[in-house]
């Protein structure tokens, strides 16, 4: 039978705690683990099954944690600064990762999460083996303005707050004002990975979805073009913003096969 264990945790981190969670095959193969980092709206939680899909099929830990301000983790009160992407590498990541021990390391990352691996991976360098973008946004196009936008109006709907507050409790308000209000800053508007990605030179996994409503192919291309290691573009068809949830076997299938390429199988 194959078990997963499960472990949690809240670790301390410059302005308050974060929630962790670790998955760990019982009968765990030698390997670096894999952090997942959540999209802007999402936590632990609605990774839902992925992360212990994961952890079996490649027989490696599995770790996520919530950023500060969501799920279980501490609440904050001011909107993240323009550069909220480059100070998860430079200041929270290295936290979880100092207070759990990890040494080298493989990452995931989901839409801006996806932002944020790329830019740990150039901060880390030699420490990260590895990296899977998945729908990650390269820099700030039309299609990403006009879906937060468009998702912007849904939630002032009656009742689609309290979908987010299932999750982030009275932090909802905080999580939703944290995407929208900074993507659609007028300070945001320049934002780009270009400056970070030729200092990326270990395997580079991009996924996208040929339907996702808030980003088009040209930045998975645009990050497997601009990191200096091996890298794969990998395009979903009829799919949308979250593979690992509407394609999960198809997601699985291509991490598994890119990291036996990179010799990390």
């Amino acid at each position: 039978m194959n078990i997963v264990n499960t472990e949690d945790a809240l670790v301390d981190v410059p302005g308050g705690t974060v929630f962790v969670r670790q998955w760990t095959p019982e009968a765990v193969s030698s390997g670096t683990p894999m952090v997942l980092l959540h999209d802007s709206l999402g936590c632990v939680e609605l990774w839902r099954d992925f992360p212990e899909a994961l952890a079996l099929t490649l027989q490696r830990p599995v770790v996520a944690y919530d950023r500060l301000g969501f799920g279980r983790s501490t609440a904050r009160s001011g909107l993240p600064s323009v550069n909220f992407i480059g100070e998860e590498a430079e200041i929270y990541f290295p936290a979880v990762r100092a207070a759990l021990g990890i040494n080298r390391f493989s990452l995931f990352g989901h839409s801006v999460g996806g932002a944020m691996v790329i830019m740990i991976a150039a901060a880390l360098g030699a420490a990260c083996d590895l990296v899977v973008t998945e729908s990650a946004q390269a820099f700030v196009e039309p299609r990403t303005r006009e879906g937060i936008i468009a998702a912007k109006e849904l939630f002032q709907s009656p009742g689609q707050l309290n979908k987010l507050a299932r999750w982030h409790g009275d932090k909802a308000q905080w999580v939703l004002d944290a995407w929208t209000e900074t993507w659609l800053s007028p300070a945001f508007s320049s934002w780009t990975l270009e400056p970070y990605l030729s200092k990326v030179f270990c395997p580079v996994l991009a996924i996208h979805g040929d339907l996702d409503e808030y980003g088009s192919l040209e930045f998975p291309r645009r990050i497997a073009g601009g990191v200096k290691g091996p890298s794969q573009v990998a395009i979903l068809e009829k799919c949308g913003h979250v593979p690992h949830r509407e394609q999960q076997d198809k997601v699985l299938q291509l991490v598994t096969s890119f990291m036996a390429k990179a010799c990390l199988g």
